[in-house]
Order: structure tokens, then C-alpha cells, then sequence
């Protein structure tokens, strides 16, 4: 979303950074009051916070925390989709898919085949396959794509050192060589068909890419 910010070399890191902190913060803080709650042994893994209040005898907190992760998981499921919608149209720009999946729309001025195919795309996986197996996949898709973000950091510092940088990614190569590694250590973690699947959507990904984005990427041309 950051072509739709006024300053995004500016709100962009402040945006990035601020949530992070308040998140973790957020974070720490229900963590603490939760096993201030009960006993640390006795939280649930599926549920803690619902299942916490019902230990307490506090039912109806339990009904008002289920109704707001509802409301919470919706809010986040339509941040996702907006920002699909826009790697979509930035992806068909370049011409590594066809333009006209990522066209405007003339009224709503935003991407909506893309977003409208996307959104049906992600609600069949959700029905077909379990919830574990796709938190898996979405974990090591986002893990290795902080990876190559890591890794194009040090390669772009040392390539295009002049290169116009409104945020500088401080104590290079250090910061994004513990980025990467961090990242390789939680991918290594995940459980072997998880990797099995991440293969083979990586390889269609690049097959999509060889047979079609290759001959059409703007990108590559003026590179």
C-alpha cells in the first residue's frame, strides 16, 4: 500500500515499526494477565483466552472475547485481501501476468478481478484443506519471503550503493544477515510436507514465470 501514501519513505517504517512495538506490547501485557489468570499449565492451546475466563467462572467475558476474535479475524482477512489485491496489480504491471487481471476498475478504482479471484481462491483451500496444513504454508511462504527481502538488502546496498534510500536499513550486513538466518531456522522447523508442498508451489510459481512473466517483464527490460 505504499503508492497510496502521501510520504511512504516517510509513514511507511513509522507505520511498520510502530506496530510492531504496540503489538508486542499488547502481546506481553494479555500474556501476563492471562497466566496471572490460571495457572500456566492449565492454559488451553486452542482457545486461552476464552478458556481462561471460563476457568474463572467468568462466562459471559468468554462469549465477548469469542464475538471480538470473530470481528478481529474478519478485519485482518480484509487487510489481506486489499493488500493482495494491490501485489496483484503491481505484479500485472510489470507484465508478469496478463494486464488485464490486474485492471482498475472505473468506479471503485481498485484492483478488483484480482482481489474478487483471490478472495474465491482463498475460500476454496480453506474448505478443502485442513487449517494446520495452511498455517504451515502461509508460515514458510512468509518466511522465505523475508528471506529474499533479507538477502536483496545486502545484494542492493553492494550493487546500486547511490540508490535514492528514504529509510536505510541500519548496520548492514549485519541486520538482514540475522534476518535470514532467523528465518531459515524457524523454516527448518516446519514439518516435512510442508516443505514438499512449498516445492512444488515454488516450482510453478518459477514455471509460470519462465514460460510467460519472463517474456513480458518490464522490469527485466530495464534492468
Amino acid at each position: 500500500l505504499g503508492e497510496e501514501t502521501e510520504k511512504p519513505g516517510r509513514d511507511m517504517p513509522r507505520g511498520l515499526i510502530g506496530t510492531l512495538a504496540i503489538c508486542t506490547v499488547l502481546y506481553a501485557l494479555v500474556c501476563l494477565v492471562l497466566t496471572g489468570m490460571v495457572n500456566y499449565t492449565e492454559i488451553s492451546e486452542g482457545a486461552p483466552i476464552s478458556n481462561a475466563f471460563t476457568v474463572v467462572g467468568l462466562d459471559w467475558a468468554n462469549v465477548l472475547v469469542n464475538i471480538a476474535a470473530i470481528a478481529g479475524l474478519t478485519s485482518v482477512l480484509l487487510v489481506e485481501i486489499v493488500a493482495l489485491g494491490r501485489i496483484g496489480f503491481a505484479v500485472s504491471r510489470d507484465g508478469l501476468i496478463p494486464k488485464g487481471v490486474g485492471e482498475i476498475h472505473p468506479r471503485f478504482h481498485t484492483p478488483a478481478r484480482f482481489s474478487i479471484g483471490v478472495t474465491i481462491f482463498i475460500a476454496v483451500l480453506a474448505a478443502v484443506i485442513p487449517l494446520d496444513a495452511l498455517a504451515e504454508m502461509v508460515s514458510i511462504g512468509t518466511l522465505f519471503a523475508l528471506f529474499v527481502v533479507a538477502i536483496a538488502v545486502i545484494v542492493l546496498r553492494r550493487t546500486r550503493p547511490k540508490m535514492k534510500r528514504p529509510f536505510r536499513v541500519p548496520q548492514v550486513p549485519i541486520v538482514p544477515i540475522l534476518a535470514a538466518v532467523l528465518c531459515v531456522a524457524l523454516m527448518t522447523n516446519l514439518a516435512t510436507e510442508t516443505w514438499l508442498r512449498f516445492i512444488v508451489w515454488f516450482a510453478a510459481g518459477i514455471l509460470i514465470y519462465a514460460l510467460y512473466g519472463f517474456r513480458h517483464s518490464k522490469l527485466r527490460r530495464r534492468a
